[in-house]
């Protein structure tokens, strides 16, 4: 394998439990930027051992400025800040990747696998895609599967890590933390770090053919807003439709369609 994607975020790093954890202007944000970056560098450090050549990763958590890119190989390339395109969390993924990681992910709005569960933002309290609860790593799955990169890895909470045999039974999982009420378990970090390289390492040794994402053949999605003028704000955007005073829904058989509803309406 030549090329390889990395979409990584914080609320899923080892030992995380804390909203002002994850903020740049917090001072106990500090550690766990540098743990985000340490598990990011622990990712790619065994791709390039691996024989990987090029790395894009993509800083896809807050304002897209959590990682240090001077801790990553020299193989790598970080896009930060946002592109403000329907990619979002998966900007600059390519046909030509051959691979994608997911670093830092976390459980979806309305579970209760991290007491930092959320879809994309936090003003909703579910996104549902053809009935089930979608975290940001089912919606970022089937971007890879819409460009046609296959999904390789995930690392996060054990209660994500569990759903990712639904979306592709071959995808390494790598559970750093357990989430139990507003608080979690987590493994020390040095073992996470060494876990995630080992499964990045198992990983692309496999058969990527196997770990393609197989799409829907048709997508109905459904937003539930904790504010009503949200949703009402949303079924305005061109083919959705008001489901109640706080959820508003969309249906489309292209996912390209699906991630411009989410973009503008999310």
């Amino acid at each position: 394998m030549d090329r390889l994607y990395v979409s990584a975020d914080i609320e899923g790093v080892c030992g995380i439990v804390d909203w002002k954890e994850t903020e740049i202007g917090e001072a106990q944000g500090a550690y766990f930027r540098a743990e985000m970056t340490s598990e990011v560098a622990a990712a790619c450090e065994a791709a390039v051992a691996g024989g990987v050549k090029d790395i894009l990763v993509k800083d896809a958590h807050g304002s897209g400025r959590s990682i240090d890119p001077s801790r990553l190989p020299r193989e790598a390339r970080i896009l930060r800040a946002w592109t403000r395109d329907p990619y979002v969390m998966m900007a600059g993924l390519e046909p030509s990747h051959e691979g994608v990681f997911f670093i830092g992910y976390h459980s979806a709005a309305g579970t209760d696998g991290s007491p930092l569960a959320h879809t994309m933002e936090t003003n909703n309290v579910a996104v549902r895609i053809n009935g089930a609860l979608a975290s940001e790593f089912l919606i970022n799955a089937y971007i890879a599967a819409y460009v046609g990169v296959p999904v390789l890895l995930l690392a996060g909470d054990a209660a994500l890590c569990a759903t990712a045999a639904a979306v592709n039974p071959n995808i390494r999982t790598v559970a750093v933390s357990e989430g139990r009420g507003n608080a979690s378990i987590s493994i020390h970090p040095a073992l996470a770090r060494e876990r995630i390289a080992a499964a990045a390492a198992d990983a692309l040794s496999a058969d990527p053919r196997r770990m393609l994402v197989e799409l829907p053949p048709s997508f109905d999605v459904s937003i539930h807003f904790k504010q009503h003028w949200l949703a009402n704000r949303g079924s305005y955007y061109p083919g959705a439709r008001r489901l109640g005073a706080h959820e508003v829904g969309f249906s489309s058989e292209d996912w390209g369609e699906v991630m411009a509803f989410l973009f503008f309406v999310l």
